[in-house]
């Protein structure tokens, strides 16, 4: 035992103090290579890395510049009076009751169809397909076509508006109630009939239309383009709180979105009334899209552009992270379209020929990228 104990004594002075190790060096060393080697600690949530974070809030610190700065144009741009003066502020607060419209219709139509695509589990289709710009149309032109043009005058005011909006609102719930309340209790059927009726009506309009003279037809089509022009002073006391409301109301519910947007079985299985929540969203929807329509005319893919972009920078299943992005994606295109017709080519508000251009273009892109419905 001593001549070993003498050996080993020797053979460990021989190596080199570097390469001399004892248990606690090897079990310290495994400890540092496992704590290399362990993937970091994953976590689940709506913003998934710190990465996507900073995406986010650089996106949406963008679009606040941008929303920002259009509307210190629209305010300021080709103002004649001189700065400071009485004229110059009165000019200032009718441009400012413009910005007040188009932030009511962005907020309308981005939460709207963002909401509606969550609930139909579609993110191409809009509420729009349901008739509200078809409807909006036949009450236009039937006022027009029963009882003239100075009849047009009826149409303007805050029981008007009301009115139309109600109109509206009526239509699409007792679609709703009727058919996913009945036996047929199908999302896809209530669209394809909300499609027949928005071609119904579309076509009863084409044939008044067609039957009035051409003054007739003038006065009636500056009214059917989505016009910021269109929404006056009077009717922002109704609109803005009803769209914080409504809005509102999204926004608390935007837990059960979530829910929703896994689809029924997934809904149904987390203890969630699917079809009691999905009229529930509808009708909410449809107050949104039909005061919006009411407000300043149809829009058909303001909401799609809204709701697509949003979807694409956000990346996120979250409907509280969506819903900003959405809304200020929505502000920001319509303050450009109206400050570029109204302050560069002095086309007035309707801000309906570039939304529905630039919106058609991008959707045509989109359908043949992603190549289905």
């Amino acid at each position: 035992m001593t001549v070993q104990r003498d050996t080993e004594a020797r053979a460990s002075a021989e190596v080199p103090g570097a390469q001399r190790t004892t248990v606690r060096d090897h079990v310290a060393t495994a400890r540092d290579r496992t704590t290399r080697l362990s993937p970091a600690p994953r976590h689940s949530g709506p913003l998934t890395s710190r990465r996507h974070v900073r995406t986010y809030a650089l996106v949406m610190t963008i679009l606040t510049l941008l929303a920002a700065g259009l509307s210190i144009g629209i305010m300021t741009w080709n103002n004649p009076m001189p700065f400071g003066s009485e004229g110059y502020w009165l000019i200032a607060g009718m441009r400012r009751e413009s910005l007040l419209t188009i932030a009511v219709v962005a907020l309308c139509h981005a939460t709207a169809t963002i909401a509606f695509q969550t609930v139909v589990n579609n993110r191409i289709i809009t509420p729009g397909i349901m008739g509200f710009g078809s409807l909006y149309t036949a009450i236009q032109t039937g006022v027009v076509y029963l009882f003239g043009v100075p009849a047009a005058a009826m149409l303007v005011g805050v029981v008007p508006f009301l009115v139309q909006t109600a109109a509206m609102l009526l239509l699409a719930t007792i679609l709703y109630t009727w058919l996913l309340s009945g036996r047929f209790s199908n999302v896809h059927i209530m669209l394809l009939v909300g499609v027949v009726i928005g071609g119904t009506l579309g076509s009863l309009s084409n044939f008044m239309q067609r039957m009035l003279t051409p003054s007739e037809f003038d006065v009636l089509t500056a009214r059917l383009f989505g016009n910021i022009s269109n929404a006056r002073a009077d009717y922002l006391p109704y609109a803005v709180p009803i769209a914080l409301v409504v809005t509102g109301v999204l926004w608390l519910w935007a837990p059960r979105l979530n829910v929703l947007s896994l689809g029924k079985n997934t809904a149904l299985n987390l203890g969630l009334n699917h079809k009691r929540e999905l009229i529930k969203v509808l009708v909410l929807v449809s107050i949104l899209i039909a005061m919006a329509t009411a407000l300043v005319g149809p829009m058909m893919f303001l909401g799609f552009l809204s709701a697509m972009l949003a979807y694409q920078f956000a990346d996120t299943y979250s409907h509280r992270l969506l819903f900003p992005m959405g809304f200020l994606f929505g502000y920001t295109i319509l303050a450009a379209a109206y400050f570029t017709l109204r302050h560069v080519w002095n086309a007035g508000g309707a801000v309906t020929i570039v939304v529905e251009l630039v919106g058609g273009i991008v959707f045509l892109v989109f359908l043949l990228r992603k190549g289905r419905l």
